[in-house]
This record gives structure tokens, sequence and C-alpha cells, in this order.
């Protein structure tokens, strides 16, 4: 399945039915008066968060969504019928943006979350509505309000609580297949990963924790670079990071640092996120050597912590380094959760009184 994590769409709810004018003739009732319904209501666009999709793959084949117009009113003070509203399920994590002014309308991250996006328009009142002692037999209705047109532009951020980053050929989807059941492609040349990979990982008490193989990143990765910033945004949900640096290279500490200067760069206090640094493929060197001994120093000078010895091939240091994402996760907040669906926060008081679904106003 092809991965797609950005797409834009345009909505439109549906218009007002049109108010009728008709008037009573009924048999024996000399003076019926006017007996024209209001329209009903167009259906509303509302985007609902579920936990079957992965990927906006869907988005790149239909972009277009429209929800149905409301019904014209009837004669005897019949009110039309609504239209239903359009429902558009969208994978948990989706940000919702609006494609011109660039600003967040949503952000649904629970299963079930859903966000009214647009309304539709109120239907129109019939000539029924305009009878006064002044006005008896009145000759004309309102028509139905238009419905919303919106550009809208969907992110996806996947939901995990671990991110593994590194520079490209790190060892990253070495690790996560050997910590988890994914089956990441796995080669000996760099950017072998182009999109993210997701893995379930068992705690001891038997839960289960979503690990994230983030693609490699590069110097001015923020910027564009490489695979770019495309997927510095799935970092940002994720509570702890597992950097990653190559024992094989030349320079390890460098790489070290570059990864990090591109975390500061991206903001979104990516930097400030609690990490645990790993040297990965130490069945590859000589720990006992002077050098890789001052390798090891530096790194601890430079991530401020202990840096662990691991080999995700030959699954060295892994129980040492899986323990240490528990405590750690342990000592952080608790994620949100996932099990108590909650309304999205909407950014604005118009947003958060907008109905979910429509009805009918009490004339």
């Amino acid at each position: 399945m092809k991965f797609v994590d950005q797409a834009e769409i345009s909505i439109e709810s549906g218009k007002g039915g049109d108010g009728m004018v008709a008037f009573r003739r009924e048999k024996y009732v000399p003076a019926g008066g006017p007996a024209g319904g209001n329209g009903g209501y167009g259906g509303s666009v509302i985007l609902v968060a579920v936990d079957h999709l992965q990927t906006l793959l869907d988005f790149k084949f239909a972009r277009h969504f429209k929800a149905e117009d409301g019904k014209r009113g009837g004669p005897k003070n019949m009110t039309g019928a609504s239209g239903s509203d359009r429902i558009i399920p969208v994978p948990c994590g989706t940000t919702i943006y609006d494609a011109e002014t660039g600003d967040l309308l949503a952000d649904l991250v629970l299963p079930q979350q859903k966000f009214c996006v647009a309304k539709g328009g109120k239907g129109g009142l019939g000539n029924r509505f305009f009878l006064s002692n002044q006005n008896r037999a009145p000759d004309y209705a309102l028509p139905g309000l238009p419905g919303e047109l919106k550009q809208l532009r969907l992110e996806l951020k996947l939901l995990a609580e671990v991110g593994i980053i590194g520079l490209p050929n790190a060892g990253k989807s070495t690790l996560i297949s050997s910590l988890s059941a994914a089956k990441p492609k796995v080669a000996d040349y760099p950017f072998t990963t182009l999109v993210p990979n997701l893995g379930v990982v068992r705690k001891p008490t038997g839960d289960g924790t979503v690990f994230a193989d983030i693609p490699g990143l590069i110097e001015g990765a923020h910027q564009g670079a490489g695979l770019g910033h495309e997927f510095l945004r799935h970092i940002e949900r994720t509570r702890i990071l597992v950097h990653l640096v190559d024992v094989t290279d030349a320079d390890p500490g460098e790489n070290y640092q570059t990864i990090q200067q591109e975390l500061m760069a991206y903001g979104r206090g990516l930097s400030d996120r609690p990490q645990i640094v790993a040297l990965n493929k130490v069945d590859a060197v000589d720990l006992d050597e002077i050098s890789t001994q001052a390798m090891v120093n530096q790194l601890n000078q430079a991530s401020g912590s202990e840096v662990l010895l691991i080999s995700a091939v030959a699954r060295i240091g892994l129980d040492t380094l899986m323990q240490k994402v528990w405590d750690l996760l342990d000592q952080l907040p608790p994620p949100l959760d996932l099990e108590q669906p909650e309304e999205p926060v909407r950014l604005s008081l118009e947003l958060s009184e907008t109905p979910l679904l429509s009805s009918n106003p009490d004339y």
C-alpha cells in the first residue's frame, strides 16, 4: 500500500431547500389561506477519525466531496427533507488546515473523533410563515441559503510513542524489525527506507507500544534536502526519541550533532524531546580500542547522558535499550487516553458551536 501523508481536497455542504408558495384548496373551505412549507436543511460535511485507515491515499483519487442539498418545502405546511450529511473517514492523527489561509481547523487524534468542517445551508421559509393580520395571502417564499465551499489541506502525523531517528543507513529499520513484527526493507545502502514504518513492541506488562522508524535525515532536511521535512512531522507526536548513531562511520560525533541541529532548526519542540542515544553496529568494531572508547566518551559528553552500545542485527544490548525506554516512558506524563473519545479542540467559537448533525429550526 502506498504511503500518502498529505492531500488537498475541496468540500461543499448542501444548499438549503427553497420555501414553497401554496394555498389550501379544500372543498367546503372557502378561505384556505397560505400553506407553503419550509425548505429542509442542507447536509453538513463531517470528518471522522477511524483506526482502520493508515494513509491518505484515498484522497489522491477523490478530491471533491459534497453533501446532499435540502429538499423544497411542500404544500399543506410540509417541511422539506433535510439533506444527508457527508461523512468523510480519515486516519487517526490527521490535522485539518484551511488551504487558503493556512489556519489549523482541527486535529483528529482519537478514534471516532468528529469535526463538522462545513455546515449545511438553512432552508428557506414558505409563505405560511409570512401570514399576518396585514397580509392574509402572502404569495412569496424565501430561497434556501447556499452551503459552504472550502479548500482543505490534510496532513497525517503518525501516532507513535517512540520515534527512531538517525542518519541514513544507521540501522533504524533493522532495529524496528528486531524489536517488533514489522518487516521494513533493509539493505546496505542509504535511503533504503522511503516511508515511515510502524511496529508494535510489547512491554513486559503485555501492553503494546508503537515505534516509528523515521526515514533517514541528512543535513538541511528541515529545508527540504534529501527526503526533506516531509517526515519530520511524524516525530512531533512521539514522546521519546531513540537516536541511532553508526559506530562504523568516520565521525559518529559529527553525525550526532547533524541530527540535533536538524531537530533544532525544524523547531516544534523536537530538540527538547527526551532522547536515548545508542551506538549501533558494535559487532563490527573492537570496543577495546582506544579510538572507540574516545568516541563513546565524546558522545556521552555531547548527549549529556550515557550512550548505549547495541547491535540491532546481532541483538546485542537490546534488552538494556528497551528497559531504558520503558523506564523513561513511565517517568513521562501519561499519553492521551485512546479509550475515551472526545470532541476535537476547535480553534474558534464559531466552530465549537457548529452542530454535527443538521436539524430543522423551530419556526
